[in-house]
């Protein structure tokens, strides 16, 4: 054979070899959001050839060994929307994209847990769930969770007391008790820590919040009667190694959050934060020789564990400590006076301990035991009555998650350990005051729920629960959930109709029934609560040509109640009366969200509920206190590019809301006037991680004693050491009390603080 030939054709296989090797190339890039930060850990992908890869802690990424060919590669990562693009890959030339994600807000289509109680993508959830990342928070901060929930339609803190400043979460104008708060999917959030330890969640654990509104009892049991709200912390894994968030006002608040991970060996992740709140500058600029905020001093750490196990089992646990001090009252309050009746002040010493995890058993099948446990110690008094409490609870939860066919079952065993005890008559023998008796509650129960898909465009939930509660006997909770949506997933229909129920203990939810000002009258002993809601909600995704995208979400909701527990304010000015209601109870209305995201660095979200909350007992109607009938929210955020620089302005509006009076010669107002909160604020951010932010929250420098002529009512005299009674133990009209009336400080609607300037840092480093 010829050798130039031989040679020749030596040189044209190891050409075409070369052709071979090389029929794979890469994709490469980097991944930012709006105002040019970049976004770590996000996970790109080509889901039709099976391959992927994440960012690093920079942001930029490479896929390697992409065939040649015309692909889809789609990028995501919690708190931004999704993001999908064509690339053409030769086989030989890596290819370079550079990609910019948009804040996913309320559209968010990610995976979540709260209305399944397993992980589903939220447009596919039958449950409506309402999503917020911890993005949304930034843009008006705030040291805890109770205070950032202010934004979110539907949702509001409500401040319970002018001097203590202890509150709960209302969700479509039911009360907090009616509201259950989860942390990572447990019911952490219940009983004492309704009112006492909302203020103990520090807002930077926070990886997003999921909001159900309406019955959730069917998976969650008592308390879930006006819905949940989900705080889910944030994982281990992919958190910075050192995270700082600290921020001071000008009315001397300090706020600091401190968080690490630890990583040990390979597969072992843990996150540790210290959280720290201190305020010590009694302020009376409403001149009524009361403290207009709390004084607070408190300390919370948590610490956080993700163990990797084979077949991406999951195994992780946490632990929280919170210790917070705070008081309020007269002006020259000391500790010397506390419990005393010389000066009043209302002093408030709380330590609380959690635990909770979730272990998914080494089984073939999908079985998880989640688990938690808390202890509350309540050491307080208010003027000179004490209230000393402890109450600690455990719960286990057994899950089994299984897919037959187009039925996706998910069936559970719960258990709910409760003990309680009081200096209260709620602990005290019926027979013999005397004797103290704390309470033993065991609540086990089960539930199962079946997801059935009929095709990509219907799908149909039902679910039931049944608890055998160890004082009332046994509960049954059924519910249905129907979706529709288009093809494009672009419009979304859903339908709920479910029961709920409530146990109620007055004396941990309730702090009006605390505060000494009033006696507290029970008229019968307390059966649950139970109710029926059904709600229609529709979502509609609009994308915009420039590569923006607009959001509507409408909700139409419903919420009948048998045996609602009333505190009566009316009856008797010198007392406030518990008791079912001999009627019924409804809570209705209509709540729209839109939600704003273009290219050019613009966002708005904004919402609105209009709702009717009554009672209605032997024919009369009374509208519920302190439900306001229309609430707005917004958020509008903008940034400048080239400067780094985001421009965030929030706010809500309340309307009237009925306040209670003490007599019907009260000269303060039987309701509200319209009131809102308005804040701004300019976030600067750097390239190496660090953000500078500051503004103005309360921007109009409102407050509630605007236009009335005091809020507490008689602070000059906190113990009616000057107030004359009738025979009946009413206050009489005198010249000293020319309005017949006592002390109180329940005439409570909105802040007392006013205008603030705020400067803060945040730092992430990866």
């Amino acid at each position: 054979m010829n050798t130039k030939y031989i040679i020749a054709s030596f040189i044209l296989m190891l050409y075409a070899l070369q052709g071979y090797t090389q029929s794979a190339s890469s994709i490469n890039g980097a991944i930012t959001d709006r105002a040019g930060n970049a976004v770590p850990w996000a996970t790109i992908a080509i889901p039709s050839i099976k391959i992927g890869t994440t960012a690093d802690s920079a942001g930029r990424f490479l896929l390697a060994d992409v065939p040649a060919g015309n692909w889809e590669l789609e990028v995501k990562y919690v708190g931004y929307q999704p993001y999908t693009v064509r690339i053409r890959t030769n086989g030989t030339t890596p290819a370079h994209k550079d990609i910019v994600l948009l804040d996913a807000g309320t559209s968010l289509d990610e995976v979540v847990v709260s209305g399944t109680m397993k992980e589903v993508s939220k447009l596919d959830s039958p449950v409506p769930v309402e999503v917020y990342t911890a993005k949304f928070f930034k843009s008006n901060p705030a040291p805890t969770v109770f205070d950032a929930l202010q934004n979110i339609n539907g949702v509001r803190p409500q401040l319970n007391c002018n001097i203590c400043n202890t509150g709960d979460i209302h969700i479509n104008g039911l009360e907090g008790p009616y509201t259950m708060v989860l942390i990572d999917g447990m019911p952490i959030v219940s009983g004492l820590s309704t009112v006492y330890g909302l203020s103990g969640i520090p807002q930077s654990l926070i990886e997003r919040v999921e909001v159900v509104k309406g019955p959730a009892s069917t998976l969650y049991g008592s308390e879930a009667v006006g819905g949940l709200i989900n705080v889910i912390t944030k994982n281990p894994k992919t958190t910075p190694l050192l995270a700082v968030d600290a921020f001071g006002t000008s009315w001397g608040e300090l706020s600091a959050d401190v968080a690490a991970k630890l990583k040990i060996g390979q597969k072992v992740q843990s996150l540790v934060g210290v959280s720290y709140f201190n305020y010590q500058n009694p302020l009376d600029k409403n001149n009524d020789n009361f403290t207009d905020v709390t004084l607070q001093h408190r300390i919370s750490f948590f610490n956080k564990w993700n163990v990797e196990r084979p077949e991406n089992r999951v195994f992780s646990f946490a632990a929280r400590y919170v210790y917070e001090d705070r008081w309020g009252g007269e002006m020259n309050w000391a500790p010397p006076y506390r419990g005393g009746d010389e000066v009043y002040g209302e002093s408030i010493y709380t330590s609380r301990w959690e635990l909770f995890g979730t272990y998914q058993l080494p089984a073939k099948e999908n079985i998880l035991f989640q688990f938690s446990a808390n202890g509350h110690d309540q050491n307080s008094v208010y003027g000179n009555t004490p209230f000393m409490a402890d109450q600690y609870i455990g719960f286990g939860q057994l899950t089994w998650n299984k897919v037959l066919g187009n039925h996706d079952l998910l069936s559970g065993l719960t258990y709910r350990y409760t003990y309680y005890d009081d200096n209260t008559p709620a602990t005290a023998d019926a027979a013999n005051l005397g004797i103290n008796r704390p309470t033993h509650t065991r609540l086990p129960g089960m539930f199962v729920q079946d997801e059935i898909t009929f095709d990509e465009r219907n799908k149909l939930l039902l679910g039931a629960r049944y608890d055998y509660n160890s004082i009332h006997g046994s509960i049954i909770t059924p519910r249905i959930n129907y979706k529709w949506n288009s093809l494009d997933k672009n419009n979304v229909l859903r339908l709920s109709f479910g029961n709920g129920y409530r146990v109620a203990n007055v004396f941990t939810e309730d702090h009006s029934a605390l505060t000494g000002a009033r006696e507290v009258v029970f008229e019968s002993e307390l059966d649950p609560e139970t109710s029926w809601n059904g709600n229609v909600n529709f979502v509609k995704k609009i994308p915009l040509g420039s590569g923006g995208i607009v959001g509507f979400d409408a909700t139409a909701f419903y919420t009948y109640f048998n045996n609602k527990i009333i505190a009566d304010y009316d009856t008797d000015a010198q007392k406030i009366l518990y008791g079912n209601l001999d009627g019924h109870a409804v809570s209705q209305g209509i709540s729209l969200n839109i939600d704003l995201a273009l290219m050019n660095g613009l966002k708005l979200m904004a919402g609105a509920t209009a709702m009717d909350v009554y009672s209605e007992e032997e024919g009369q109607k009374v509208q519920q206190l302190f439900t306001e009938k229309f609430t707005a929210v917004w958020n509008a955020g903008y940034t400048l590019k080239r400067l780094g620089i985001t421009i965030d302005y929030t706010g809500n509006l309340y309307g009237p809301m009925r306040l209670p009076l003490l007599s019907d010669a009260d000269p303060r107002s039987e309701k509200s006037p319209w009131w809102s909160i308005q804040n701004i604020q300019l976030t600067k951010a750097f390239r190496n991680g660090l953000e500078v932010y500051g503004g103005v929250k309360n921007l109009l420098n409102w407050t509630p004693n605007r236009g009335t002529p005091f809020i507490i009512a008689r602070p000059h005299d906190p113990f009616d050491k000057l107030v004359e009674f009738d025979g009946g133990g009413q206050a009489l009209i005198t010249a000293e009390n020319p309005y017949g009336l006592t002390f109180d400080p329940s005439y409570v609607y909105g802040p007392n603080q006013g205008a603030r300037g705020f400067l803060g840092i945040r730092y992430s480093f990866y």
